[in-house]
């Protein structure tokens, strides 16, 4: 594998990582703070962060042409806008466990649009990992008791759930046409911005200054973990292996996350790892090396750098 190939598959690795563990994080603070509030924290904190850091180490990174605005307000509107939007709505409505087998398709949308897009054309070998990733998936979540009851609402939550997966992989097959002219760090950081003054409206209707009297400092802690950490690192990390990896390579990292979650309940609220849920776990990784082993990787037409 190059060196190229080597960095993106450790950064897409990291982001779900990171993402597994803001789920866990999350859990708590939705309790106290309200979806679309947290999501204006999350991710306006960690624009600041990342636009106050280009400020006053790398201010040439800033520099966007302004015919570049328009799509990068839509990369935000996508990814840091309608997918927190979606994700919160959607998983109110149905169980986690089926939330998390939505969440399992990104990687099949990924694949499919970026091949419209003619970014990408996966081999066998590379469609047999995504099936695999998925299979795992659905091994640990029947382990753990899939079941499909409430049919309106379940319904209704899953096909939010769905949006949401593809809101992921139509981030992943757009930023590959910004990240040949600018930087991830760029990238992320306008999406991350213009995301947020997006939902900023919405936010202030839900109570937003109120949310924000109410939090302490159990709650202030995990909101910047997930501001910092989970949010402008993570987030700079996904991206940036949008610079190496192809989208359906990095978002089929995504289907890790709820493993990683499942193992940090087990290191901090004391859960158990079962026998299926290690083999599924296996299965995940095993599909992660089928799609991102270096070989015969067939790119599409790719957008000329501007």
């Amino acid at each position: 594998m190059s060196s190229s190939g080597c960095w993106g598959n450790i950064s897409a690795f990291l982001a779900a990582s990171l993402f597994g563990a803001s789920v866990v994080a999350t859990r708590v603070v939705i309790q106290e703070v309200p979806p679309l509030n947290l999501a204006v924290l999350r991710f306006g904190q960690g624009g600041l962060i990342l636009f106050l850091g280009l400020f006053l180490g790398a201010g040439d990174l800033l520099k966007v042409k302004r015919a570049d605005l328009p799509f990068l307000v839509l990369l935000g509107a996508v990814f840091f806008a309608l997918f927190p939007v979606t994700f919160h709505l959607g998983i109110r409505r149905t169980e986690a466990s089926r939330g998390a087998l939505m969440m399992a398709t990104m990687p099949l949308w990924s694949a499919w649009l970026a091949r419209a897009a003619r970014q990408e054309r996966l081999i066998l070998r590379q469609v047999a990992g995504i099936l695999i990733t998925i299979a795992g998936v659905g091994m640990v979540l029947a382990e753990r008791g899939l079941t499909w009851r409430g049919a309106g609402s379940a319904l209704a939550g899953d096909g939010l759930l769905l949006l949401t997966a593809l809101c992921g992989a139509v981030y992943g097959v757009l930023a590959k046409r910004m990240l040949p002219r600018y930087s991830a760090l760029t990238v992320t950081t306008y999406a991350m911005i213009f995301g947020t003054l997006l939902l900023f409206p919405a936010a202030l209707v839900e109570g937003l200054p109120r949310s924000f009297a109410r939090i302490d400092g159990q709650i202030a802690v995990l909101i910047l973990f997930l501001g910092i950490i989970g949010g402008a690192l993570g987030f700079f990390l996904w991206t940036f292996a949008l610079t190496r990896l192809s989208s359906t390579q990095v978002a089929v990292y995504g289907n890790l996350n709820p493993m990683v979650a499942a193992i940090l309940g087990v290191v901090l609220l004391g859960e158990k790892l079962t026998g299926a849920f290690m083999v599924g776990f296996a299965f995940i990784l095993f599909g992660v090396l089928l799609v991102n082993w270096p070989g015969r990787f067939r790119p599409g037409r790719q957008l000329p750098a501007e």
